[in-house]
């Protein structure tokens, strides 16, 4: 649509000039009346043939910037631009003043307001977006500008962990988590790195990433955003997303028990995948009985480990001797981690199956 509608005002421009081009000649040279109509004819298509042949190749142009344009603003929030344009604008305002005196010095006074106005106007808006948290918080603008909000965010960061995992999935169609999953470059690039690998595990799991965000994008109370956002000088995905997390203000979600730690003691807030399931496992109450299988030791002398259905795991005290039997257990307590569920059982006085 870009490239017709650039085509057609070319070839009317052209034409337009193909026609000018020939009255001029006209004026200059005297030629009987139809060579005239002929020169004028001749004149405006040729202003056509060039105004189509420039108006595809600056309209593909025009059409290839567009898209561009529009990729890089679907990757930055509504709030970025705020900040932006408010920063551009006192910038403009700090150079007003010095460029009020250029003015007066003709010519270079001229040149220089202009570098002036680009420098200010540049430096105001990247402090803008930079600092917006900060800003918004200092001027009382509320979590919408700001980045975070005192209620749920809507915005969320995915790190590959969460991806691959999947559950995430689940979690926004059943309408826990809506709004928009914010998921920067690197992660994809991560993701699709481990996809390439030439380990069939790794590139399954690299596969499963990708086919979560397909499946992100397809629900309907959901948006998944992209964001070009990076920092070279931090090394690590980790600490990529920790620092793109603190910059925005977007709670981090994931499952990955050492980034929790690090982003945590950064001062981010988390959002974790294994704690939000192991807090909807049911509650298993101290004295309850239970079955379970124990499959191998554990690391205490004597314990027997066996797991749920669900996963958790469940230590048995003095069940070495029945690693490979379904025994009855009791249990004694249950401890709850950001990496999953234990409980401790213990073998009753007849609690052989």
């Amino acid at each position: 649509m870009v490239v017709m509608v650039v085509r057609l005002m070319s070839v009317l421009l052209c034409s337009l000039g193909g026609y000018r081009i020939a009255v001029l000649l006209n004026e200059n040279y005297i030629l009987g009346h139809p060579q005239q109509v002929l020169a004028i004819i001749i004149s405006i298509i040729l202003g056509i043939l060039m105004g189509a042949v420039l108006g595809g190749v600056i309209g593909r142009f025009t059409a290839s910037a567009l898209g561009r344009l529009e990729a890089s603003l679907s990757s930055v929030s509504s709030a970025d631009i705020i900040f932006g344009i408010a920063g551009l604008l006192v910038g403009f305002l700090v150079a007003l003043f010095p460029s009020l005196a250029l003015f007066r010095m003709g010519y270079p006074g001229y040149a220089t307001s202009v570098i002036l106005f680009a420098l200010c106007g540049f430096v105001g808006m990247r402090v803008a977006v930079l600092k917006r948290s900060e800003l918004a918080g200092m001027f009382n603008l509320g979590q919408g500008l700001g980045g975070s909000s005192s209620g749920a965010p809507t915005t969320r960061i995915l790190d590959t962990s969460v991806i691959i995992d999947g559950r995430v999935v689940d979690i926004a169609r059943c309408g826990f988590m809506e709004g928009t999953m914010l998921v920067p470059r690197f992660v994809l690039e991560e993701l699709q790195s481990i996809a390439d690998s030439a380990d069939k595990l790794k590139r399954s799991r690299g596969r499963r990433g990708l086919d979560v965000l397909n499946s992100l994008q397809r629900l309907d109370d959901v948006d998944v955003e992209i964001t070009d956002q990076d920092f070279p000088e931090v090394p690590g995905v980790d600490g990529k997303l920790v620092a793109l997390s603190k910059l925005t203000g977007m709670p981090l979600t994931t499952n990955d028990f050492n980034l929790n730690k690090v982003a945590e003691i950064q001062g981010v807030k988390i959002l974790n995948i294994n704690e939000l399931a192991s807090a909807l496992k049911p509650a298993v109450l101290p004295g309850e009985g239970m079955k379970v299988k124990v499959i191998r030791e554990g690391k205490e002398p004597g314990q027997g480990v066996g797991y749920l259905d669900d996963g958790t795991m469940v230590v048995v005290e003095q069940a070495k001797d029945k690693i490979g039997s379904v025994v009855t257990v009791v249990t004694t307590s249950v401890l709850q981690t950001p990496a999953g569920k234990m409980i401790f059982t213990q073998l009753p006085d007849s609690g052989e199956e």
